[in-house]
């Protein structure tokens, strides 16, 4: 769920168009772009989307530097929410801490869900709003107040789609660790959902109370790992039991938790002894490392100067906004210790909405450069749909809003459909709960009732014709058969939709030969928790089974056929017979077919208004096999001679007599059973190549190409789909979960003798006890 800060609404007059082309001086960062437009002090902008910019009044610029919308983000169990928590508790929003799985049941504020309180997981995303008054040390202790909207995201790669719109649409993102097992595999996915959206990040190292945490080893695995500079600002007081503040190494204080809960921060101007030579070694690699990323802070340690505070906490916004670092903060959010500071390095770090470059398609002209947009509150509204969710009174829909203003009541259009919709309701959310807005500004976050639409569409005051590009949306890579116990009821279709609906990587559809519903998505955990919902949220109790691979049949020999079907049941009986072969055939390039039918009968022995009525028969007989009850492929029906009756023969008779002579011959033209081929790729890194190519041998797989890059490598292997079932957890245990993998259908082949026979055992028992 999704939280912002409401603002009055500012009223400011439009700029004349091309005048307010501006260029920030103050950083080189792409991300600066918005910001720095709105400057009319700088030069015109050369290089810039050609776009009309609207100029930042300094009611804009002041209420948008207090502003922050940050993601909280990490692997499984890193303590996201037990952060968030504690941020939420600390800033006033809660009065109370509830853990994860505390013992008062009553369980952390954003896993509002009953499914999350019981698994002690985060399935859908959260949001909430804050204040929080933050302390600038460089500045001689200044407080100022800052509004920050908050989303705590699910760890489980299943859920990743939380994270990917989460992170579309935040300008910056904490991105928290565990200060034992560092950086794991979830944590390089969300690195690389970051830098696909360009969000800057700064990272806390969680749990530094626990036994066995190295927060150096973790620094080093950021840079290498993560590939992103990075250092530490702060150094521990005390490790693991005994850990109980932190040094701040840009301000040179100690810095502790006292009182009930560590409301209560201490600072100290006395650095610990037992820390000072660590401190000062750990400072110095910080202002190497700054220099490196910074061209400011390069001059001055290149001039041999010593740099002020107020330099090195300027250095590290700078590259931190521009994306070329990550400050590292340290603390314990189950022991109440160094939240604090991460609160104020969110404020002094991280970007306002100003900062961030945000650009849009004009959809009238689509050839035309993308289009800058500017957060100011006069200027036409644009803004995201990013999440939609069903809540008690209807639709609730996430919206970004980057331009404009968004008010109660307001007429806005769909810039996918062109629909015109009135806002009935406006909403900020904190976590399940809402509070009631009249208006939302740029660069908020809220949330609309009974507003039809999907993830990803972009909304306008109908002025513009802008529309922005949606969030990256993962391929399924599993599914399950999933069929209602006893009768099925509407709710089961209802739920699907719904499911559908809120979450794209939730794939629904029917197989059209099998009769199976199949839902798809990105692992069994996904698909387990949907499952779980529509027991719970609809009262449909489900059976889920694995999906019943679409096998064929194929003949491999030519036989002759020679059949007469008679029936005399009083009065006009049923007459007719046919003569010809059938024979394999390949698939026509031209048309794509691999089935067809001939008619070569010569003298009027079946009346030309009967040979439809023969292959009519011929195509039916080729939808069920009489080895597994599948369809009948590559096969080529000729028709060469027969008999009628004047009376007794008929379009019935003549399909009855193809359809006979058909199941009569087929054991003698040598049927097969094809199975689907696959064309998997796997992508993982090269210490698991061994494993990664073992595992697809067990699996029948036959390795096609494989290339080794950098340190990843490529491996492709064609491997049935039948044997493809668990693929997806054998290769995340086997590789750590830093594996992917996809797959495509190629073609059909047919199936090792052991496997036809158990398939074609299996489709006997089926049959009634006539038909054996």
């Amino acid at each position: 769920m999704i939280l912002l800060r409401t603002w009055a609404p500012t009223c400011t007059t439009r700029s004349s168009p091309l005048s307010n082309w501006l260029k920030s001086c103050t950083t080189t960062s792409r991300r600066t772009a918005a910001t720095a437009a709105a400057l009319k002090s700088a030069p015109e902008q050369e290089d810039a989307p050609p776009s009309v910019r609207y100029t930042l009044t300094d009611q804009d610029r002041k209420k948008l530097a207090f502003q922050r919308n940050i993601g909280i983000s990490a692997h499984i169990d890193s303590g996201k929410t037990t952060l968030t928590e504690r941020v939420l508790y600390y800033t006033g929003r809660i009065r109370e801490i509830h853990e994860v799985r505390g013992r008062d049941s009553v369980g952390a504020k954003m896993d509002s869900m009953d499914l999350e309180r019981e698994k002690g997981i985060t399935i859908q995303s959260a949001a909430t709003f804050c204040d929080w008054e933050a302390t600038d040390l460089a500045r001689d202790g200044k407080k100022q107040k800052y509004s920050i909207n908050i989303i705590d995201t699910p760890g489980h790669v299943d859920f990743t789609i939380e994270v990917e719109r989460a992170l579309r649409v935040l300008d910056g993102a904490v991105l928290v660790l565990c200060a034992v097992a560092g950086v794991q595999s979830q944590t390089t996915t969300v690195d690389r959902q970051m830098r696909r959206y360009n969000v800057p990040r700064i990272s806390f190292i969680n749990k530094m109370d626990r036994p066995g945490a190295n927060p150096w080893r973790i620094v080093q695995q950021i840079r290498t790992k993560l590939r992103m500079p990075a250092a530490a600002v702060q150094v521990p007081i005390g490790v693991e039991d005994e850990f109980k503040g932190v040094v701040d190494l840009v301000n040179w204080k100690a810095i502790y938790n006292q009182g009930v809960k560590g409301n209560e921060v201490i600072v100290s101007d006395e650095i610990p002894e037992s820390v000072k030579a660590l401190a000062t070694e750990k400072r110095a690699e910080l202002m190497e490392q700054l220099a490196e990323v910074d061209e400011a802070l390069g001059e001055i340690v290149l001039m041999d100067e010593t740099p002020t505070n107020v330099d090195i906490a300027d250095a590290i916004r700078r590259a931190t906004v521009g994306l070329k670092f990550s400050p590292v903060f340290m603390g314990s959010a189950i022991k109440n210790t160094g939240v604090q500071p991460l609160l104020d390095g969110v404020c002094n770090y991280l970007p306002n909405p100003s900062e961030s470059e945000v650009l849009a398609h004009d959809t009238e002209n689509p050839s035309a450069p993308q289009v800058a947009l500017s957060p100011a509150a006069d200027a036409p509204l644009v803004g995201l749909a990013f999440k939609l969710e069903e809540g008690r009174f209807g639709q609730l829909t996430y919206m970004r809003v980057y331009q404009g203003t968004l008010k109660k009541a307001m007429q806005i259009f769909n810039a996918r459909t062109g629909k015109k919709v009135k806002v009935p309701r406006l909403v900020r959310m904190h976590s399940n709960e809402m509070e009631d807005v009249d208006h939302i500004g740029p660069g908020e976050i809220c949330a609309m009732f009974g507003v039809e639409c999907s993830s990803g569409d972009t909304f306008t005051d109908g002025s513009t014709n802008y529309s922005m590009t949606s969030m990256y949306v993962p391929d399924p890579v599993i599914s399950l058969s999933l069929k209602p116990k006893g009768i099925e009821t509407p709710n089961f279709s209802r739920a699907l939709n719904r499911f559908q609906k809120e979450d794209p990587t939730f794939k629904v559809h029917v197989d059209h030969e099998s009769k199976e519903t199949i839902i798809s998505g990105m692992g069994e955990l996904h698909l387990e928790i949907y499952v779980e919902r529509m027991r719970r949220e609809y009262n449909v109790d489900c059976i889920t089974g694995k999906p019943q691979v679409a096998f064929r049949e194929t003949i491999t020999g030519r036989a002759e056929f020679s059949y007469t079907h008679k029936k005399q049941t009083g009065g006009a009986g049923q007459y007719a017979k046919v003569i010809g072969h059938i024979e394999p055939m390949e698939v026509d390039p031209e048309t794509g077919k691999d089935v067809a039918f001939e008619s070569v009968v010569m003298g009027g022995n079946i009346p030309t208004n009967f040979i439809p009525a023969v292959e009519k028969g011929f195509y039916e007989a080729l939808e069920k096999g009489s080895l597994s009850g599948n369809p009948i492929t590559g096969c080529r029906l000729v028709l060469k001679d027969g008999a009628f009756h004047a009376v007794d023969s008929s379009e019935l008779a003549f399909r009855l007599a193809t359809i006979g002579a058909f199941r009569e011959i087929y054991r003698n033209a040598k049927p097969v059973i094809l199975e689907p081929i696959m064309t998997v790729e796997v992508v993982a890194p090269v210490e698991f190549q061994s494993q990664v190519i073992g595992g697809l041998n067990t699996r029948r797989g036959t390795i096609i190409d494989s290339e080794v890059r950098d340190d990843e490598f490529t491996a492709i292997a064609e491997v049935a789909l039948n044997d493809m079932f668990g693929y997806s957890n054998q290769l995340r245990g086997s590789t750590q979960g830093k594996g992917e993998f996809s797959m495509e259908y190629k073609h059909h082949m047919p199936v090792l003798p052991n496997v036809q026979k158990e398939l074609e055992d299996e489709y006997r028992k089926t049959l009634p006890a006539a038909k054996k």
